[in-house]
């Protein structure tokens, strides 16, 4: 069951920024679609997100296969103030999580 979502901004055709809305707290997420890589991570989430009170949780994403599953064991981590970061490595991946965010807006493939 796809979560409850807002859409804050996108970054680029590949990458946004959701508020999950989630048992009763809201959550920062940033999802897209780039290489599982830390140097990504920096490049999506502001400075001030990581001098908050919450912690920051990254997962790679590589298929659309599962993605409540995978998803959810991200989201079972969260305390209040948390972010995460979803690194969606494939086309797919990147549909996949933000249908499972709540977000159905169809996505244009990445240029090559």
């Amino acid at each position: 069951m796809p979560l409850d979502s807002q859409l804050i901004r996108c970054l680029a055709h590949d990458a946004q920024v959701l508020d999950i809305h989630l048992e009763g707290h809201v959550f920062r997420a940033y999802v897209a679609q780039r290489p599982a890589d830390v140097e990504q991570v920096a490049a999506l989430v502001p400075a001030e997100q990581f001098q908050s009170a919450g912690d920051v949780h990254v997962a790679a994403l590589h298929t659309g296969d599962d993605m409540a599953t995978q998803i959810g064991d991200v989201l079972f981590n969260l305390n209040p103030g948390d972010a995460i970061v979803l690194l969606c490595t494939s086309l797919a991946a990147y549909q996949s999580a933000l249908v499972e965010l709540g977000q159905d807006t169809p996505v244009s493939p990445r240029p090559q």
